[in-house]
């Protein structure tokens, strides 16, 4: 899977912003301000933490090896899903697009509508 794909595939979504809050392997992907998507760039740890349905988290876990409770995050919301696994392009798609929708939904009415 193409990391830079995933970037672009993050960033085509409405009112998407890329960061550096941590440092310049991590891009951080906000909607609104608020983050549906932390990339891990570093060359031992291709990866993605994607935030999700605390049932659909537990769920993903114990049907995918390459998906885990993500690293420094809330453990019931945050999965990390290494992109060096079996996952497929269009499966991580998916996931991102869950993420985006939970973190909009999320948003007052007033922020949702200027997106």
């Amino acid at each position: 899977m193409n990391i830079e794909e995933v970037r672009e595939y993050c960033l085509a979504k409405p009112g998407v912003t890329e960061v550096f809050p941590f440092n310049d392997t991590a891009p951080v992907f906000k909607v609104a301000g608020k983050m549906f998507a932390l990339l891990d760039l570093s060359e031992d740890s291709r990866g993605i933490s994607l935030k999700g349905d605390p049932e659909l988290a537990i769920e993903l876990r114990e049907q995918h090896t390459e998906v885990t409770p993500a690293w420094h995050f809330n453990k019931q919301h945050w999965n990390g899903v290494d992109l060096q696994g079996s996952i497929s392009y269009a499966q991580l798609k998916e996931w991102i697009d869950h993420s985006y929708t939970i973190v909009v939904g999320s948003l007052l009415k007033s922020k949702r509508e200027t997106i």
